[in-house]
């Protein structure tokens, strides 16, 4: 059994962001070798290039109200290909696959309950140096993913062993 003391991980992440697809491999591994003990955590950077990441990362946080944030995750940036052409229409379509409460994740984009998040999480992102997405933070150590993802699990498994060989 591993111990519930493992650092958290933060992964920032632009829901309009191919390599963030990427990026979900290296956290199910994660998942599947540590399980609930290690502390998962989605950050939002959305960038301006893409139009839609602001309103996704909006969704997302409703998605999570809701119950199903991860799984919205996954089903949005399995589609991040269309959600240039299909926008907040797309978000709210991939709520109600999931079996969200469509209709409230409409009105959450309008009344930009989730905003004050998405704008913390990216002035944090940008005080702490984030330029990109994946980007992830663990023991206080930045692992930047966006020109290049390989061998970062890696890293991060490194980290968390260091930190439990510490504790």
């Amino acid at each position: 059994m591993i111990e519930a003391s493992l650092p958290r991980l933060e992964l920032w992440c632009e829901l309009q962001c191919p390599d963030c697809r990427t990026a979900l491999d290296d956290v199910r591994a994660l998942r599947a070798q540590y399980g609930d003990a290690l502390p998962i955590e989605l950050r939002h950077f959305p960038l301006e290039k893409h139009k839609h990441a602001y309103a996704a990362a909006q969704a997302t946080e409703e998605a999570f109200d809701q119950g199903k944030g991860w799984q919205y995750v996954e089903a949005l940036l399995e589609r991040v290909e269309d959600l240039d052409r299909g926008g907040e229409k797309l978000l709210v379509q991939i709520a109600a696959e999931i079996g969200l409460d469509a209709e409230e994740v409409d009105t959450a984009l309008v009344d930009g309950r989730h905003t004050l998040i998405v704008d913390a999480d990216q002035a944090e992102g940008k005080a702490i140096g984030v330029t990109g997405t994946p980007t992830y933070v663990i023991a206080g150590q930045r692992l930047d993913g966006g020109k290049s993802q390989d061998g970062l699990r890696e890293r991060i498994v490194a980290i968390i062993e260091e930190q439990r060989a510490r504790s």
